[in-house]
């Protein structure tokens, strides 16, 4: 795959490991499959298994980007997302959806909460979430 000339800059970054991510993400296979691919990747990923400790994770150690599910345990990534709207150090952080759901409804209450992109699982591999992040980065800090 050709390297785009505006994703250097987050090239650079991730061979440094400097760049943050933090994935939640309650099937266990999934997220680890997820934050090896990451981690080779060169990206430093915090993972959390519920809502709850997403939003503390994130709140401790405010990272570049987030991959959330939308079904957690307890509080769902719908409510992650509103609690990050209303918190001004939060707020800002680009907000990956990564989910099962995939209806236009779905998407659009996403959106609507400040997500930047959101991807059904079961559309894309490991490789291809990992392009797309660096993708948003690379458009989003670069």
């Amino acid at each position: 795959m050709k390297q785009q000339q505006s994703s250097l800059p987050v090239a650079r970054a991730v061979e440094n490991q400097s760049v943050k991510l933090v994935i939640v993400e309650d099937d266990k296979f999934l997220r680890d499959l997820i934050v090896r691919k990451l981690s080779r990747e060169g990206f430093l990923v915090w993972e959390a298994k519920t809502g709850e400790e997403g939003l503390r994770i994130l709140q401790e150690s405010p990272p570049q980007l987030v991959l959330l599910d939308i079904l957690l345990p307890g509080m769902s990534g719908y409510e992650v997302l509103e609690a990050m709207q209303k918190n001004e150090k939060l707020k800002s952080i680009p907000v990956v959806i990564l989910s099962n759901l995939g209806q236009k409804e779905e998407v659009e209450r996403a959106e609507s909460l400040g997500a930047k992109d959101f991807l059904v699982k079961a559309k894309y591999t490991p490789g291809e979430i990992v392009t797309r992040i660096k993708d948003i980065l690379a458009k989003l800090y670069m």
